[in-house]
């Protein structure tokens, strides 16, 4: 099944594409930011993916993919970086707007990021030699140290609408880690991770998905902020 992952990518983001144009939720509007935000992220993570897949930190299984690649990467896996972020970005915005009030407070925030933000801290010294954790955990660090610091309001609703996007996260990536099919989609050298799996998926990868939406979000509000700072300077 050699489209398994490109069927994947593109599930993800058809629902939240299609109802980007709701009446109600106009996500379209944020397409500039969001792209914007897309491609510094990409600038980050796809040398990261390059650097992991051409070293075997993981790799991907020829039996799910088309056999097209850019710089040793599936061309599914370039689309992963568009869909899911577009996907869970959606999804963020489209539970702010139907549950304005789902936040936590600024004290309850800041006393669980400064509490992740010591746990992957220690568990990054402890694990220096296992790359994808070591990597993985220091750039959770140093993302949510910046956003406790710049915008811990983004991180008071993104704590809860996190848990939401975990649902499709699990389903997804279950699939590209071994669930429901023969061989994984994705596979990992678990000498270079904690080899720690919830279901199929190694335990990095939720602080993977974590930093990966957190980063779009915390892009796209910088931008917008300025964008409206800017309007409303001209209309004074």
């Amino acid at each position: 099944m050699d489209y398994l992952y490109l069927l994947l990518n593109l599930g993800s983001i058809s629902v939240p594409f299609l109802f980007s144009f709701h009446p109600k939720l106009k996500f379209y509007k944020r397409w500039k930011s969001l792209f914007i935000s897309t491609l510094i992220s990409m600038l980050i993570f796809i040398p990261w993916d390059i650097i992991f897949t051409l070293n075997g930190i993981w790799g991907f299984n020829e039996a799910y993919f088309l056999n097209i690649k850019l710089f040793s990467l599936p061309i599914e896996e370039w689309l992963f970086f568009i869909c899911i972020p577009y996907a869970c970005v959606f999804t963020h915005y489209a539970l702010l707007y139907y549950f304005p009030n789902l936040k936590l407070s600024q004290a309850v925030t800041k006393t669980i990021s400064y509490l992740l933000i010591l746990l992957l801290l220690i568990l990054s010294i402890y694990n220096s030699t296992k790359w994808y954790t070591f990597i993985n955990f220091m750039l959770g660090v140093v993302l949510m140290s910046i956003v406790v610091k710049k915008n811990s309001h983004l991180l008071s609703s993104f704590y809860i609408t996190f848990l939401v996007i975990l649902i499709p996260f699990f389903l997804v990536n279950g699939i590209l880690t071994g669930s429901f099919i023969t061989n994984e989609v994705v596979w990992y050298n678990n000498s270079e991770n904690l080899n720690i799996r919830l279901f199929t998926i190694p335990i990095e990868d939720t602080i993977y998905a974590f930093i990966l939406i957190l980063l779009n979000l915390f892009i796209m509000d910088r931008l917008e902020l300025k964008r409206n700072l800017i309007l409303s300077t001209r209309h004074r």
